[in-house]
C-alpha cells in the first residue's frame, strides 16, 4: 500500500504507529499521530476503551459525541464495515490492533461505533508544505478563501460588494447566479467584476436602484481540475422607513394604575434600536417602576403623578443610514386624588398611602395570561421577559422548573424584568416560570422554552490529497434539530448526475475513495440543511506524483556540547510516501536503536553526545519515483565549565580583593567572561580590573558590598559562579585574638520543632548556627500558606538574638509552615530549612474586608470595591464577600449578591444618588460580624447647566478678578468639583505681534461665587468663558466673555551680549524684548566698576527705543564692569538683565622661581566667589613652590607688599614635611598659589585607582569641591579671586572621614591700592609728552611736503587727456595753475611726493568713504578724497581749502 505524506522538523503530517501504550498519550493531551488522529483522541479518555465501568469516568465531551456517534444509521453502519472488510489492512491498523482486540474482549454497546469513528477518520489526507517552490509547481483544484456572509445587507447610499476570492493552480477563473440562474456580468453596464477575483463591484454612481439587485447570488471558482462553490448570499438593501403621521390625543389615566405606551416603530432592516426621550431629548429615567419592554415599548406599573412633567417620544436608531428618526410624543393626564406635588414625598417610606394610591396585588402587563411558549435557536441568546403592575411596584424573581438557573450564562437585566441566557444549549430547554410580588401578593407566569438548532459541524469534509492508488475518503457530518439532511454534489453539480465512476462510492455522509488515479481529481460539495438554515462544505480530492525532494538547506553544521541531547533534521516531501534511512559516515546499518531514535517526521535524536558520534550523518528518502538525500555534519564541542571558582570573601575597607574565575573551554569556541553584582551587570570603573580568569577590585568601598557571580559563556552554552563580598569598616587595634578575626553573616538557624500544638498558638524551637565572630541580635520568624499564595514567604515576628524558642499566635483554617533567619550587624544568614505544616482548624472570620467604596464608572452604574482579606484573615474556606446596597433615601429593601471577587458592578442606576453599602466575609464555617455600612455613589453625569452672569474685573496687567453666579445643585448630577474658567489671548493691542491662541484654564474648587485669575499677558485682547466641572467632567460653557489688559512693564531684552574688542572699549548689544507689554518707550543701561570688592560710581543712561547698541570707554584696564539693561514703557522699568565684561588678560604665566624658597602665600582682599562647581584643570608641569608677581619688574615690591600683608594665620601655605604613618591617611598637602589659579599636591599610602576629593572654601563661606581621579596629580584650582583668602583640604572619595589637615593659603593681589596709579606717575607723563611732541613734528613736515607737490590737476574742457609722454609726468611732479587747472581737495600723495597715477588698479573710492563723487558733462571726475564730503561745487580757478584738523595746521603754517 502506498501513501502520501509530506514532513517537517517542526511536527507530524504523516501517520505514526500507535502502540497499546501509547493510549497514555491521549490521556496527556499529546499525540504523535496525524492531525486527523488527534480529534480521536478526545474520545480515548482513560477508561473509555476498559470495560463498562470505565463509561462513568469518561469526559463529558467524549460521551457526547459517542452520543453522537451512536445515531448512525445501522445501514450506514454496514455498508462501512463491509467496505473496511473488502479493504486492505493499513500499516496504521495493524499497529493498534492489540489495542482493538483488548477492546472486543468485553465490548460495551458502544465500541463498535468508537471502532467506526477511529476508521472514519484514516485517510491519507495530508497538507502540502509551504515551500513556495513546491506549492507553485503542484496543481490544485480551486479553493474558496473568502466570501460575503450569507445574509447580507447593505447601505443603499454606497456601491454594492458581493465578495469571492479563491485560490488554485492554475488559477481559477468565475462566474456568478443570481437567484439560481446564471448572471451575466457583461449585459449589465453598472456590474463588473475585480480582477483576479470573483468579487463583484456594483457602482450606481451613474444612476440606479439598489433594490433592483436583491437577490441570491452564489459565485463559481473553475479551474480545469475542479469547480468550487461559495454560499448562497442573500443581498438585501438597508431599509429606515419614516413613522407613519398621527397624531397623539393627551393619555388620561388615573394615578396609580398601570399604563404601557406603544411604540410600533416602522420596520426596518435591520432592525432599529429604540429608546425614549422627552421631546426635548431628554433620557426618560428608568427603574423598576419605569421601564422600557423589548419589543419597544414603554411600561408604568404604576402611574404617579410626577410622570406627567415631561413627556414620551419613541425613538428609532438605524444602524446602516445612521439616522434617528422621532415619534410623535405621547402626553400625560394623571387624575389625582392628591393634586400637591410634593417633592418631599417621593422619598417616603410609604409614597402610595401618602398619595392616596390605593394598593393592589400584582399582575402581568406582558405577557399575557398564565403560560406562554418560546423557541430559540442554539447558540442563540434565550430572552425571556415578565413585566408587572401593582401597587407598590412588585419585585420580579426568576426560577427553572426541576433545575438552578446556568449560573455562568445567565444574567438579568431591565431591573430583573428580563432573564438573558447566552450560547444557549439544548440542556437549557424546559420551563422557566417569572415571579412577581409586593407586599399585596404575587403571581407567576410560566414560559415553556424549546431549543432548535440549525446544522452545525460534527465532521466538517478536508480537503484530500493522495497518492496515485492511495485510498481514502470524505465525510460530512453534522448535527440539528430537527436531523439534517446530506446532499453531496461534485463541482457544483449533484453527484447523482455525475459521471459514474468505479473508484467512489456513498455511503450516506461518506464518500469513499480506492486506488485512486489521475483522472479523480474534482471539488466536492457537502450541503447539510434542515428548516433552520444549511451549511455548505467545500473539499478536493486532488491526485499527487511526486518523487522524493529535501525541505532543508543542504550540508548543515550542527555544533552541540558534549553528553548534551541533540535532534538533526531531515524535513522531506513526496507522493508515495517515501521511507527514509540514516547513516553516518556513508557507511553501516539504518540508525536506529539504543542511543539513536528516529521520528517519523524524518529527525534523528541522539540521546547522549559522545566524542565518537561526530561526523557526516546522511539521511535518505526513497519512493517507487527516486530517491533523495542530505547531509548534516555533526561537531563535538567540550562543555564550559569554571574550575576555580569565586569565594566568599570579608575585606576592610580601602584594600584590594580578587575573585578569581578560571574557565576551561573548547578552543574552538570564543570564551566571554562577564560579571554580575546582587544579579545585575556590573559597571567596570577605574577602581576594577577585569581579566580573563579573575576580577580586581581596588580600595574597596561599602558600595561595592554584595553577591559578584561570574558568568563563563560561549555560544553554545555557559556557566556561572557565584560569590559574596563582605566589607568591614575600620576596626581599632585588636586588643585580643579573637577582635582580629574577620566577621561574618550567621550561619543558618537548624532543626525546627513545633510543639505544644494548639488551635491558635503552636511553640517553635530552633537550634542557633554559628554567630561567625559578630554576635546575633535578632531572629525573625517568617510563614508560608499554601492556599492563597503558594511559595511566597512572610514575616510573621521578631524575637532577640537571645532565644531560640518562641510561642507563635496563629489564624484560624491556615496551613503554617515556618522559617528563622538570623541578624547580626554584618547582615542576614540564609533561611533554615522549613519547619513541617501545621494547619489550624477553621472559624467564622471575625473581620470584614477594608476599604469598602462605591463610585460610579459610567453614568448609570456603581462599581463597590473592598480590599480582600488574606489567608491569615480567611478563617475557613471558600472565602466569599456577601454585597449587599440600597438606596439611601428611599430606605428599600437590601439587594444582595454574593461574590468572590473583590468588586462588583451595580447597573442601571440613577445618576449620581448616594447607596447605602454593606460587605460581610464569609466562609464555610459561618459569616463574619455584621459590617459596617458605607455611604457610596452611582456614577455621574456630565452637568447640564452653565454659570451664568459671568462678570469681568480687571485688577492690573496680569490679573482679572471673575463673579458668576452659581449653578443649581440638581444640575451638576455629581460631585461639584470645582467652576473653571478657560481663557485664550486673542490678540496683542501692538500692531504685528503674533500670540499664542493657545487655550489656559484657572480652577476654583469647591461651590464658590468668584475667584482670580492671574498671569495674564498684559496690553492685550482676551476671551473667556466658564464652566462647572463634576467628577465626570466638564459642563456646557458660559457665554463667551472678552476683556482687554492694561499695559504692564516689559519683558527683560534678549540676547544681552557683552564684548570688549580692545583694552579701551566695551561693546554693548542687546535685543528687543520677547513680551513687550506695551509701548516700548527705552530702554535704561546701569553700569558701575569693580575690582575686587572695590566698587566704583553707579553710571545710567537712557536709550530710544530703536536704539541696541552701545559703547562704553574704560576709565582703566583693570577695573571690570557689571552691566544691568532695563526695557520701558509707561508703566515703568520691567525686569533686568545684568552681565559683567570679560576679565582683563593682565596676568602674565608663573615663572620657575630658586628651589631653595619655601612656599610663599600672598594675600589680598577678594570678591565673592559663585557657587558653582569648580573645573578640574588637567595636569600641567609643576612649578616651584613660590608665587610671582604678574610683572617682572615689580617682583621685589609685590612680593614684599604681599608679604607684609599677609594675616598672621597665614603665614605658610603648606604643611612641613611628614613622615608616612602606619594606617591610611593623607598627608604634605602643598599649595602653589596665584592671583587667580592655584596647584595643589599631597602624599598618600593609599592603593592604585584610589579617588580623592579637593575641598576649598573661601573668605565668603562659599564651598566648591574637585573630584580628582587617581594619580592626576597637581591639580590645579581655577577661577580663584585675586587676593581671597582659602582653607583646604583633601580627602578620600570612598571614606570622607580619611582627610588631611586643613591648611589656608591666599592668592595674590592683581590690582591693589599700595599700587600706584601708572597715569599719575611722573616718568609716565613725560614719556607721553615727549611721544606727542615728536609725533606733531612729524605730521608737520609731512604736510609741508604735501603741500607742495600733493595735488594734481584735473583738466576741463580738454579732448586730450594725460599722456605718459608729458615730461611734467615723467620727472614725477606737477606745476599748479590756478588759471588752467582745478586741484581736487584731499588728493593723496606717496611719502616721496607723487601722485597715484590714474591707470592704477586702485579704485577712487577706495580713497573716501562711499565714494559720492561727481561727473561733469565731458566726464571729468570732481569730488574730494575726504572722511566728509564737501555739497558745493567750486567754480572758477580757485582751489579748495582743506577740511581736516592736518590742513588746519597746514594753513597756520
Amino acid at each position: 500500500m502506498r501513501r502520501l505524506a509530506a514532513r517537517g522538523a517542526a511536527g507530524d503530517a504523516g501517520e505514526v504507529a500507535a502502540p497499546a501504550a501509547d493510549s497514555t498519550d491521549c490521556a496527556q493531551g499529546r499525540s504523535p499521530r496525524p492531525p486527523r488522529l488527534i480529534d480521536l483522541c478526545a474520545i480515548w479518555d482513560p477508561g473509555v476503551f476498559l470495560h463498562a465501568a470505565g463509561w462513568k469516568r469518561a469526559s463529558g465531551t467524549a460521551r457526547r459525541r459517542l452520543n453522537e456517534a451512536e445515531t448512525l444509521s445501522s445501514v450506514r453502519e454496514a455498508q462501512v464495515e463491509r467496505l473496511e472488510a473488502a479493504r486492505p489492512r493499513r500499516p496504521g491498523c495493524r499497529e493498534r490492533g492489540p489495542v482493538l482486540r483488548m477492546a472486543r474482549q468485553q465490548p460495551p454497546p458502544w465500541v463498535h461505533t468508537a471502532i467506526l469513528l477511529c476508521l472514519l477518520s484514516l485517510t491519507g489526507a495530508i497538507e502540502i508544505p509551504m515551500d513556495p517552490s513546491i506549492q507553485n509547481e503542484l496543481s490544485q483544484p480551486p479553493t474558496i478563501t473568502k466570501q460575503s456572509v450569507k445574509d447580507h445587507i447593505v447601505d443603499p447610499r454606497d456601491n454594492i460588494l458581493i465578495e469571492c476570492e479563491a485560490k488554485g493552480n492554475p488559477a481559477p477563473s468565475f462566474h456568478w447566479t443570481r437567484n439560481s440562474r446564471f448572471f451575466n456580468i457583461a449585459k449589465d453596464p453598472r456590474v463588473s467584476m475585480r480582477r483576479r477575483s470573483g468579487t463583484l463591484v456594483i457602482d450606481f454612481r451613474s444612476g440606479g436602484r439598489p433594490e433592483e439587485y436583491e437577490g441570491e447570488y452564489q459565485c463559481f471558482a473553475r479551474n480545469k481540475f475542479g469547480t468550487a462553490l461559495s454560499n448562497r448570499i442573500r443581498l438585501q438593501v438597508s431599509k429606515s422607513p419614516l413613522w407613519p403621521k398621527e397624531n397623539l390625543d393627551p393619555v388620561v389615566v388615573q394615578e396609580g394604575a398601570p399604563l404601557t405606551l406603544q411604540c410600533n416603530p416602522p420596520p426596518g432592516l435591520p432592525s432599529p434600536v429604540i429608546f425614549w426621550m422627552s421631546s426635548s431629548m431628554e433620557p426618560i429615567t428608568q427603574d423598576k417602576r419605569v421601564s422600557q419592554g423589548h419589543n419597544g415599548d414603554l411600561y408604568f406599573s404604576n402611574v404617579m403623578l410626577q410622570d406627567m412633567q415631561t413627556d414620551y417620544s419613541c425613538n428609532a436608531r438605524f444602524h446602516f443610514t445612521h439616522t434617528i428618526q422621532q415619534k410623535n410624543a405621547f402626553t400625560l393626564k394623571v387624575l389625582t386624588n392628591n393634586p400637591y406635588n410634593d417633592s418631599s414625598l417621593r422619598n417616603h417610606p410609604d409614597m402610595y398611602s401618602a398619595r392616596g394610591v390605593a394598593e393592589r396585588t400584582p399582575s402581568f402587563m406582558y405577557p399575557q395570561g398564565t403560560a406562554s411558549s418560546q423557541m430559540v435557536l442554539r447558540g442563540m441568546d434565550l430572552l425571556l421577559e415578565c413585566i408587572a403592575s401593582g401597587v407598590p411596584t412588585p419585585d420580579i424573581a426568576w426560577y427553572k422548573k426541576g433545575g438552578d438557573l446556568p449560573s455562568d450564562k445567565a444574567k438579568f437585566e431591565n431591573f430583573n424584568k428580563a432573564l438573558r441566557i447566552t450560547n444557549v444549549s439544548e440542556e437549557d430547554s424546559g420551563e422557566y416560570f417569572c415571579l412577581a410580588s409586593n407586599k399585596m401578593g404575587s403571581i407567576r407566569h410560566t414560559i415553556s422554552v424549546r431549543v432548535k438548532a440549525a446544522p452545525y459541524w460534527l465532521d466538517e469534509p478536508k480537503n484530500l490529497i493522495l497518492a496515485p492508488g492511495e485510498d481514502g475518503r470524505l465525510v460530512c457530518r453534522a448535527n440539528g434539530n430537527p436531523k439534517p439532511t446530506v446532499q453531496w454534489m461534485v463541482n457544483g453539480e449533484p453527484l447523482q448526475s455525475a459521471p459514474p465512476n468505479p473508484n467512489r462510492e456513498v455511503a450516506g455522509d461518506t464518500i469513499i475513495f480506492r486506488d485512486t488515479q489521475i483522472s479523480s481529481r474534482a471539488v466536492y460539495q457537502c450541503n447539510t440543511s434542515n428548516e433552520h438554515g444549511y451549511l455548505l462544505a467545500n473539499a478536493f480530492v486532488s491526485v499527487l506524483d511526486v518523487p522524493p525532494r529535501m525541505l532543508s538547506p543542504r550540508n548543515q553544521l550542527i555544533r552541540v556540547i558534549l553528553y548534551n541531547r541533540t535532534r538533526l533534521d531531515c524535513p522531506f516531501f513526496g507522493s508515495p510516501i517515501p521511507t527514509l534511512r540514516w547513516f553516518k559516515n556513508g557507511q553501516g546499518s539504518n540508525l536506529d536503536g539504543g542511543n539513536y531514535h528516529v521520528y517519523e517526521n524524518g529527525s534523528l535524536e541522539i540521546k547522549m553526545i559522545r566524542k565518537e558520534d561526530q561526523g557526516i550523518y546522511t539521511c535518505v528518502a526513497t519512493n517507487i519515483l527516486g530517491k533523495a538525500e542530505n547531509q548534516v555534519r555533526l561537531e563535538v564541542k567540550d562543555p564550559t565549565r569554571i574550575y576555580r571558582m569565586p569565594e566568599d570573601q570579608v575585606a576592610k575597607r580601602g584594600t584590594t580583593v580578587q575573585l578569581e574565575c578560571r574557565v576551561k573551554h573548547d578552543p574552538s569556541l570564543k570564551l566571554t567572561v562577564s560579571w554580575l553584582k546582587d544579579d545585575e551587570p556590573l559597571y567596570i570603573g577605574n577602581r576594577m580590573k577585569k581579566e580573563d580568569d579573575s576580577l580586581t577590585i581596588f580600595g574597596v568601598a561599602e558600595r561595592d558590598q554584595g553577591s559578584y557571580t561570574c558568568i563563563a559563556s560561549t555560544e553554545l552554552d555557559q556557566d556561572l559562579a557565584k560569590a559574596h563580598l563582605t566589607v568591614l569598616a575600620d576596626q581599632a587595634t585588636p586588643t585580643n585574638r579573637l577582635a582580629a578575626l574577620p566577621k561574618g553573616r550567621p550561619d543558618r538557624p537548624r532543626d525546627l520543632e513545633l510543639t505544644d500544638l494548639a488551635e491558635r498558638s503552636v511553640r517553635l524551637t530552633w537550634i542557633p548556627g554559628d554567630d561567625n565572630n559578630s554576635p546575633i541580635t535578632d531572629y525573625v520568624v517568617q510563614f508560608e500558606e499554601d492556599q492563597f499564595q503558594p511559595g511566597v514567604w512572610h514575616d510573621h515576628s521578631k524575637f532577640p538574638g537571645s532565644v531560640n524558642s518562641a510561642v507563635l499566635q496563629l489564624s484560624p483554617y491556615v496551613n503554617y509552615q515556618f522559617r528563622v533567619i538570623a541578624v547580626n550587624e554584618v547582615g542576614s544568614s540564609h533561611p533554615s530549612l522549613p519547619s513541617e505544616r501545621y494547619r489550624t482548624s477553621g472559624a467564622p472570620p471575625e473581620s470584614n474586608p477594608a476599604d469598602v467604596r462605591g463610585e460610579g464608572t459610567r453614568k448609570n452604574n456603581m462599581e463597590i470595591t473592598w480590599t480582600p482579606m488574606n489567608a491569615t484573615s480567611a478563617f475557613g474556606p471558600n472565602l466569599r464577600y456577601i454585597v449587599k446596597w440600597r438606596r439611601r433615601e428611599t430606605r428599600e429593601t437590601w439587594n444582595n449578591v454574593t461574590v468572590w471577587g473583590s468588586r462588583y458592578v451595580v447597573g442601571q442606576t440613577p445618576v449620581y444618588v448616594p447607596y447605602e453599602i454593606r460587605v460581610q466575609a464569609e466562609n464555610d464555617f459561618g459569616k463574619g460580624p455584621e459590617p459596617d455600612t458605607v455611604i457610596g455613589y452611582s456614577g455621574e453625569d456630565y452637568p447640564r447647566a452653565a454659570p451664568t452672569d459671568v462678570k469681568i474685573r480687571v485688577l492690573n496687567s496680569t490679573a482679572i478678578s471673575l463673579q458668576w453666579n452659581r449653578v443649581y445643585p440638581d444640575t451638576v448630577q455629581g460631585q461639584l468639583r470645582e467652576y473653571r474658567a478657560y481663557y485664550w489671548r486673542e490678540s496683542s493691542l501692538l500692531k504685528n505681534l503674533w500670540v499664542s491662541q493657545k487655550r489656559q484654564q484657572a480652577s476654583f474648587p469647591g461651590d464658590r461665587p468668584r475667584g482670580v485669575v492671574s498671569r495674564l499677558f498684559p496690553y492685550s485682547n482676551y476671551k473667556l468663558e466658564m464652566v462647572v466641572v463634576n467628577g465626570r467632567g466638564d459642563g456646557p460653557r458660559s457665554e463667551t466673555k472678552e476683556f482687554t489688559t492694561p499695559e504692564g512693564v516689559p519683558s527683560a531684552p534678549r540676547r544681552f551680549r557683552v564684548r570688549q574688542p580692545n583694552l579701551e572699549t566695551i561693546n554693548l548689544e542687546w535685543d528687543h524684548p520677547e513680551h513687550p507689554n506695551g509701548i516700548l518707550i527705552g530702554y535704561t543701561l546701569k553700569y558701575v566698576a569693580f575690582n575686587g570688592t572695590k566698587l566704583g560710581k553707579q553710571i545710567v543712561e537712557n536709550f530710544s527705543p530703536n536704539q541696541t547698541k552701545f559703547t562704553v570707554r574704560r576709565a582703566d584696564p583693570v577695573s571690570r564692569y557689571r552691566f544691568t539693561l532695563s526695557a520701558r514703557t509707561q508703566v515703568g522699568s520691567g525686569e533686568a538683565v545684568t552681565e559683567e565684561s570679560p576679565a582683563p588678560p593682565n596676568e602674565a604665566t608663573p615663572t620657575a622661581a630658586p628651589p631653595t624658597w619655601p612656599p610663599t602665600t600672598v594675600g589680598a582682599t577678594g570678591a565673592p566667589a559663585a557657587t558653582t562647581e569648580a573645573t578640574t584643570v588637567p595636569t600641567i608641569p609643576s612649578v616651584a613652590p613660590t608665587t610671582v608677581a604678574t610683572t617682572t619688574v615689580a617682583t621685589t615690591t609685590t612680593t614684599a607688599a604681599a608679604t607684609t600683608e599677609r594675616p598672621p594665620t597665614t603665614t605658610s601655605g603648606t604643611k612641613m614635611p611628614e613622615s608616612a604613618p602606619d594606617r591610611q591617611s593623607i598627608w604634605n598637602v602643598t599649595v602653589l598659589p596665584n592671583s587667580k589659579w592655584a596647584n595643589i599636591t599631597w602624599k598618600h599610602n593609599f592603593g592604585p585607582g584610589t579617588d580623592f576629593v579637593v575641598e576649598y572654601t573661601d573668605s565668603n563661606h562659599t564651598k566648591k569641591t574637585v573630584p580628582v581621579k587617581a594619580q592626576a596629580q597637581p591639580v590645579q584650582l581655577t577661577d580663584l579671586y585675586p587676593g581671597m583668602t582659602y582653607t583646604l583640604r583633601v580627602y578620600s572619595r570612598d571614606n570622607e572621614g580619611i582627610s588631611s589637615t586643613v591648611i589656608t593659603f591666599m592668592t595674590s593681589t592683581a590690582y591693589t591700592n599700595n599700587q600706584a596709579d601708572i597715569a599719575t606717575q611722573g616718568w609716565f607723563i613725560g614719556l607721553m609728552c615727549a611721544i606727542a611732541l615728536l609725533v606733531l613734528i612729524l605730521l608737520i613736515v609731512c604736510f609741508i611736503k604735501r603741500s607742495r607737490g600733493g595735488k594734481y590737476p584735473v583738466r576741463e574742457k580738454k579732448d586730450v587727456p594725460l599722456g605718459p609722454e608729458d615730461p611734467k609726468e615723467e620727472d614725477g611732479s606737477f606745476d599748479y595753475s590756478d588759471e588752467d587747472n582745478k586741484p581736487l581737495q584731499g588728493s593723496q600723495t606717496s611719502l616721496d611726493g607723487t601722485i597715484k597715477q590714474q591707470e592704477s588698479d586702485d579704485s577712487l573710492v577706495d580713497y573716501g568713504e562711499g565714494g559720492e563723487g561727481q561727473f561733469n558733462e565731458d566726464g571729468s571726475f570732481i569730488g574730494q578724497y575726504t572722511v566728509k564730503k564737501d555739497k558745493e561745487e567750486t567754480e572758477g580757478n580757485e582751489s579748495s581749502e582743506a577740511t581736516s584738523p592736518v590742513n588746519a595746521i597746514y594753513s597756520l603754517a
